[in-house]
């Protein structure tokens, strides 16, 4: 009963056989002149022994019981967080790759589209731009040689890009045709990971203004300080020729990643058509003082 039953009905068989062992001793003394108290006494601790042992082998069963469903969970908890770490990686990877390829191979269309719709132009500038077509491809090796880098070197230890590196990114972009103007007003160097973040925004957004507003002027404008948080905007004007069709097919998966980039670093993003149809991304990111 004890070990098989609750302990509340273990309790009430074991008041019954007290009852009834007293019972036995009063209506049935021994005839050898025992004390009936020892009878009973007797009697008492053969069952209480028993009793103790059957919730003990009880509560044994239970916690085992327990531990094993306990370990089960762990085990299935377990395999939930390695799967989340596992399609948070694959996301990180997606994102560095759609960033930093996208950014390289938009400067090569864009080149290579000069050389194929001026066939006539003067050796001199197919010269130039071949250079250029040249130059960015082994710059795209290049950036996916770090990006694999960065993904097999130690968290902390392998080199990212900051909001250092902005000038040299709108240098490319200007050196491939695209006037960009860049307005900085920013107290104090920014931390490393709030760098790293300004310089990806900017540079998706410039992947996308080359993609989908080809020939538009694109101002990048910083201001914030410690404390206060960092404001960021790209825009560009309204395109003067019209946006490719094969561009549409791709349209959306940079806002995405600019959506999920934000989203990571706490901070607020908008998007939209501006009144002269230009185009506008506005970000906020906080600044720890």
């Amino acid at each position: 009963m004890a070990i098989h039953r609750s302990p509340l009905r273990t309790a009430l068989l074991f008041g019954l056989s007290v009852l009834s062992a007293l019972c036995f001793v009063l209506v049935r003394p021994d005839p050898d002149g025992t004390p009936p108290l020892l009878v009973l006494m007797l009697g008492v601790a053969t069952g209480s022994a028993a009793v103790g042992w059957g919730l003990f082998v009880r509560h044994r069963r239970q916690l085992i019981s327990s531990l094993q469903d306990r370990a089960a969970r762990a085990e299935a908890e377990a395999e939930l967080r390695a799967e989340q770490a596992q399609r948070s990686a694959r996301d990180d990877i997606a994102r560095e790759i759609h960033d930093v390829l996208g950014h390289r191979l938009s400067l090569l269309s864009l080149h290579a589209g000069a050389l194929e719709y001026r066939p006539g132009a003067p050796p001199e500038d197919v010269a130039r731009a071949a250079a250029v077509i040249r130059e960015n491809a082994h710059q795209a090796l290049q950036d996916l040689r770090e990006v694999v880098g960065v993904l097999r070197a130690p968290v902390g230890q392998a080199p990212q890009p900051t909001s250092a590196d902005l000038p040299r990114l709108l240098a490319e972009s200007r050196l491939a045709g695209m006037s960009v103007a860049l307005h900085e007003e920013v107290e104090g160097p920014l931390p490393d990971p709030l760098g790293r973040t300004v310089y990806r925004i900017v540079q998706e957004s410039l992947t996308n203004a080359r993609r989908h507003a080809p020939g538009s002027a694109v101002t990048v404008a910083l201001n914030g300080r410690p404390g206060v948080g960092l404001d960021l905007e790209v825009s560009n004007d309204l395109a003067v020729p019209p946006v490719r069709a094969e561009a549409k097919t791709t349209a959306g998966r940079g806002l995405l990643g600019l959506r999920e980039r934000v989203s990571l670093a706490q901070g607020r993003l908008d998007y939209g058509r501006r009144e002269d149809g230009g185009w506008r991304v506005a970000v906020w990111l906080p600044w720890p003082s």
